[in-house]
């Protein structure tokens, strides 16, 4: 089975507020985008993937994750997460009805192919299904096979909703690097531990040698 990931980025100039304490204003924008081309590298490079597209009214996200590859589809104006990932999935629907669609988190830096390979594998033995974070309490994928809507429900307790939606839970083994998103210092420590791409390398050591 061939997937096609729906990658939302918000504007950069938003992203990542909860990083404040670990990366000021003028570095945030660039770490978000380091974060999502990250993600989308690995992800083209996924043998399970057939195509990124990224959902974003950013700029220079939009030029960027191209420039990897990615689909870009403009967001709806006015929408929140679940919107955008609604859109992204509904305009790939329309040019392939039967493609398998996953939601997939933009701050996966640390995000392996082989990994996600995996999850994928998992995900494709039921109608709807989704991974939870390394917190245990949000969602990294949300997964609809051939027939099913993706119906997302990302936010606040999104592991708790999406069970509740109907969506299976997946339980693949070592697949750390898909569960790890990055919202706080801390996640950003525990990603450089798993060992990040290049563009998340590049700008973490800049962030390290500013803090000498």
């Amino acid at each position: 089975m061939q997937w096609t990931l729906v990658v939302p980025v918000k504007p950069l100039a938003r992203a990542k507020s909860r990083l404040a304490d670990t990366a000021d204003d003028g570095v945030r924008p660039g770490l978000a985008l380091a974060f999502a081309e990250d993600t989308v590298a690995a992800a083209l490079a996924c043998p399970a993937v057939v195509d990124v597209a990224v959902v974003t009214d950013d700029a220079r996200a939009g030029r960027e994750l191209a420039a990897l590859g990615a689909h870009i589809v403009p967001g709806e104006p006015g929408g929140g997460l679940n919107t955008a990932l609604a859109h992204g999935a509904a305009v790939v629907r329309a040019a392939r009805p039967e493609c398998p669609v996953a939601a997939l988190n933009a701050d996966l830096p640390a995000l392996r192919p082989a990994e996600l390979a995996r999850v994928l594998a998992a995900a494709a033995q039921f109608p709807r299904s989704f991974l939870p974070d390394a917190a245990g309490i949000g969602t990294t994928l949300l997964a609809a096979a051939p027939g099913s809507e993706l119906a997302p429900a990302f936010g606040t307790d999104s592991r708790a909703r999406h069970r509740a939606s109907g969506a299976v839970e997946l339980r693949p083994d070592a697949v750390d690097s898909v569960r790890q998103d990055v919202d706080t210092g801390g996640d950003l420590r525990t990603a450089l531990a798993l060992g990040v791409g290049p563009h998340t390398a590049a700008v973490a050591a800049r962030l390290l040698i500013a803090g000498q």
